[in-house]
């Protein structure tokens, strides 16, 4: 910073640094879109089995990832020349971290996309019913993950939180569905691998969406809830209140 709290084209320094966290935030908006937007069309093309829109989202993965770097360099910039504080450093981690999420669950899109090519050359388009349903879940989750970041919602982010152990019932229900129907069906074995791999990656973007919705009450209360660290903090003050 100069001695005049100018930057090099003569603009305040608190002005450009503010719009550079609105850039970084935008930066941030669009990838989430282009990411909800993978993730539709991967499960479209379980669901359909759609080789044109599942290569559409194996594609699109690359602008994702050019995005994901961008979106770093935004934030190493900012950490190494604003030097941030308080809520901005909080957004500033909180960017990373989300930006990150989202990149890995474009790559569970492409792991979806994949089995659905997978699938339709097999002709199998017997999907067990909860995988719909655990795709529905999952992109709901993302799209609240997403919308709770843009907003500022702590409370849309918290929602997100409490709908994520039924994404894991379900995924627990479908592996013990596959080993069944591999059992049953042995010259389907390539299916059930597949029923297996779709229902891990939607787990996981499940799990991803999870981790955005947590950087969001971090960053709108200043409030750290991943591993339950609210209950811990609690138990150790109820500890404390009882000694």
């Amino acid at each position: 910073m100069s001695q005049d709290g100018l930057d090099k084209k003569g603009q305040p320094m608190e002005r450009h640094f503010q719009k550079e966290i609105e850039s970084l935030k935008t930066s941030l908006i669009k990838m989430g879109s282009l990411v909800e937007e993978n993730f539709r069309l991967s499960v479209q093309a379980v669901q359909e089995l759609n080789i044109a829109w599942a290569q559409k989202v194996i594609d699109t993965d690359e602008r994702v990832d050019a995005m994901e770097i961008e979106i770093d360099n935004a934030v190493i910039d900012l950490l190494a020349l604003q030097q941030p504080v308080a809520r901005d450093l909080r957004f500033i981690i909180a960017a990373q971290k989300i930006n990150n999420d989202m990149e890995r669950i474009s790559d569970h899109a492409v792991n979806i996309a994949q089995a659905a090519i997978t699938l339709a050359k097999l002709s199998t388009s017997d999907l067990f019913n909860e995988i719909p349903q655990m795709m529905n879940i999952a992109r709901q989750m993302l799209k609240d993950a997403v919308d709770s970041f843009i907003l500022l919602d702590a409370h849309a982010a918290k929602t997100v939180l409490e709908t994520d152990d039924r994404i894991d019932e379900f995924n627990r229900t479908v592996s013990r569905r596959v080993i069944q129907y591999v059992k049953e069906n042995p010259e389907l074995i390539e299916c059930g691998l597949e029923f297996s791999r779709i229902s891990r990656n939607i787990e996981r973007v499940a799990d991803l969406s999870t981790n955005i919705a947590e950087e969001v009450i971090f960053l709108t209360q200043a409030r750290i809830v991943k591993h339950h660290a609210d209950d811990k903090v609690d138990a150790n003050k109820e500890k404390l209140h009882l000694n």
